[in-house]
Parts: C-alpha cells; structure tokens; sequence
C-alpha cells in the first residue's frame, strides 16, 4: 500500500487496518520526536494522541499534493503546532529555560529548516530503517541476518560472528554485505512508495 492510499484510507475512521498501519508506522516516530523535545513520558504519549486526534479529523480535508511537501510535512505541522500550544501553556504557568528554548525553536521551524525539521527528518529516516530492517529479517535466512546482526549491529568482530554461527569469516562478510544491500534497497522501496 503506497502512502497516498493509506492516506485516502485513513478517511474512513472504520478502516481499522489502515489506521493500525498509519499508527504502527508513524506512532514511534511521532513519540521519539516529542520526547526529543524534553517531555516526560506521560506528556508526549498525550501529544501524539492529540496528534493522532487531529489527523483523524482533519484527515478529509487534506488535499495529498507531494509538490506542496505532502504528508509528511502536514504531519509536521499538527506537530510542531501541538508542541507550541504545550510550551506556550508551560511558559504561562512558570517558565523554564528549556520552554523558553522550544517555544523559540518551534516558532523559527514555522518559517523553514531549522534544527527542529532536521530533527523530524531524522526520525523520519530511523523509522524507515526499523520498518525495513524487520521486512529484510523477516525474508532472510535465519543465519544470514544472524551473522549481520552480530557484525552490523552489536558491531561485534567477524571472527566471533563465525565461531557463533559455525560460519567462515568470508560467508560472514558476504552475508554481511548481502543483508546491508537488501536494507539499501528496501529503505529506497519505501521512499519511492511514499512519494507516490
């Protein structure tokens, strides 16, 4: 399903696997950004609720134009927005540095990329490596993607990744290399599927 059809999905609120997939695939980015930004636990899971809130029913009104920054701008936006109103409300009750500090961060990302959008972009891409890594491990070979997970991401020796698995270190770097191309390519799929 590519992004604009989960968009138009997503109009129907009894569409209950389209918003399963929309908050399976934008809820952990949506969090870690808000925490990103110096809320507690409890603070961000009410912002992205409210975010979530909001897509929901605003959802029929957006007009899916990717020239204009498509979704993942809008989403941004409601964000960025929903953040603002938190510290503005923070700040009247009694100022901190750091509402201070966001409030003035969230008010430049208005105007264009700043450290805020960097921060979202950068979300944005760990999601899409979490969401490739678990389709890439799902269509691999169980020693394979042992023998990456070991290398690649416990950043473990291929020497011990070939004593563990009973492999060569050569068949280490090849699957090595094999699952890291995989990832490449599944994570360019899911660009490409977005922007259609």
């Amino acid at each position: 399903m590519t992004r604009a059809t989960l968009l138009l999905r997503l109009r129907d609120a009894n569409d209950h696997e389209a918003w399963s997939d929309f908050l399976r695939d934008y809820g952990p980015m949506l969090y870690r950004f808000v925490r990103s930004r110096g809320l507690q636990d409890a603070d961000a899971a009410d912002i992205v609720q409210d975010v979530f809130r909001r897509v929901g029913s605003a959802i029929g009104r957006l007009e899916y134009d990717k020239e204009k920054g498509g979704f993942r701008s809008w989403l941004f936006t409601i964000t960025r927005n929903r953040l603002y109103t938190y510290f503005e409300k923070r700040k009247k009750a009694g100022p901190t540095g750091n509402d201070t500090a966001q409030l003035e961060l969230l008010s430049q990302a208005a105007d264009g990329r700043n450290e805020l959008s960097e921060q979202w972009e950068l979300e944005h891409l760990r999601s899409l490596a979490a969401i490739a890594m678990k389709t890439v491990e799902e269509n691999s070979d169980p020693k394979t993607w042992s023998a990456f997970r070991i290398t690649a991401v416990e950043g473990r020796s291929a020497a011990e990744a070939a004593e563990e698995l009973s492999m060569s270190t050569g068949a280490i770097y090849v699957a090595k290399s094999r699952v890291t191309a995989r990832l490449r390519a599944e994570i360019e799929r899911l660009e490409q599927e977005e922007e259609a």
